[in-house]
């Protein structure tokens, strides 16, 4: 007997119209296997699209409303249910009938009339060969997820690499992520576009590294050549990251390179303008600079949240892309509870993860 990859007892629909038909594979089938049965093509794609959807199905060809034909050409074209093994079993026996059957996704044809030995067989093979991509796909999808959480994991900690140099506990990257975050999300971002902004935040000043310390942490106004320094710091996070198709890294280097340009074209290093600046770009700038305010920094103390507010509005459609502004500012509750939580005062914090 086959048991799958639980000791649950596989689930084989039946689909065919005739009720003789039926009972000869309830009956082939029914002590080794659950057994759903359908008697239309409009029943099978209930079945196969339900909440507890069949492991594998035996099809016929020749039914009432929809062919097996198009049933099947329906199941493939559905992602979630695309990869439940279909057993065509119909009398239709030419060599053109079956390669159409194999052509539109079918694992096996079987003809009538019906084998019991060999349904039994061609069942428990595809039934073994399905657990088999199930568990494959399973280890693939682990493995992955343990790679995507080790890069974010390098990105995450080369940003507070960066904030170390100017921030003692570097919290800095932490609350800034989750504002950028909140941002998004008031705009709308959906959710893998949200945890890619979350992820890649972080790495939005690791030029700093380039930057040395005597300009980094001078306490007071920079001059104008110490300026010229510190305005580096976009183009070399970029160098650092470098170019890559991968997402998170690319993400991570357009952030990186364009968060200290301006709405207004005034910013650095490109004087990209408006839309120009990614959009990425633009939220991370608003939550870089209201974190900056509102913190103490070797330059200048802490200003109080509603000098911040207010300063940061005044630089709605200068500074900043007044919609996303718009966003923050909606968002205003929830970003001080950030504040409150990843304070300085509260020593350095590992935690990454979304609110």
């Amino acid at each position: 007997m086959v048991l799958g990859s639980s000791l649950r007892r596989p689930t084989i629909l039946v689909a065919d119209d005739s009720p003789q038909n039926i009972e000869l594979l309830s009956r082939i089938l029914g002590q080794d296997y659950r057994i759903k049965v359908a008697t239309s093509g409009e029943k099978a794609l209930q079945i196969a699209y339900s909440d507890e959807p069949p492991d594998l199905i035996l099809l016929d060809i020749m039914m009432p409303d929809l062919s097996g034909h198009e049933v099947c050409r329906r199941i493939k074209a559905n992602p979630d249910r695309r990869r439940i093994p279909i057993i065509f079993v119909t009398a239709m026996s030419t060599v053109e009938d079956e390669s159409l059957g194999l052509a539109i996704g079918a694992v096996d044809y079987i003809t009538k009339p019906i084998s019991p030995p060999l349904v039994q067989a061609r069942v428990r093979t595809h039934l073994a060969l399905f657990d088999q991509t199930r568990e494959l796909e399973r280890m693939v999808a682990q493995r992955t997820s343990e790679l995507l959480a080790t890069r974010q994991q390098i990105i995450r900690r080369l940003g507070r690499a960066a904030e170390f140099k100017d921030n003692e506990t570097g919290n800095h990257v932490i609350r800034m992520s989750h504002i950028a975050r909140l941002i998004g999300q008031q705009a709308g971002l959906g959710p893998e576009s949200l945890q890619l902004l979350f992820q890649t935040a972080a790495m939005h000043d690791v030029g700093k590294i380039g930057i040395p310390d005597q300009i980094l942490l001078k306490p007071g106004p920079l001059d104008e050549d110490e300026r010229k320094v510190i305005r580096q710091h976009p183009q070399i996070g970029a160098d650092i990251i470098g170019k890559h198709d991968n997402e998170l890294l690319a993400t991570a280097r357009s952030i990186a390179l364009t968060h200290h340009e301006r709405w207004d074209g005034t910013g650095y290093p490109q004087g990209l303008q408006g839309e120009q600046i990614p959009l990425f770009g633009r939220i991370v700038a608003i939550a870089d600079v209201f974190d900056a305010l509102v913190n103490r920094r070797p330059y200048k103390e802490a200003l109080p949240v509603s000098q911040a507010l207010a300063i940061m509005t005044e630089e709605r459609g200068r500074h900043f892309d007044p919609n996303l502004l718009d966003c923050f500012l909606q968002q205003q509750f929830e970003i001080l509870k950030v504040m409150e939580l990843y304070a300085d005062e509260r020593g350095a914090m590992t935690d990454a993860s979304p609110l």
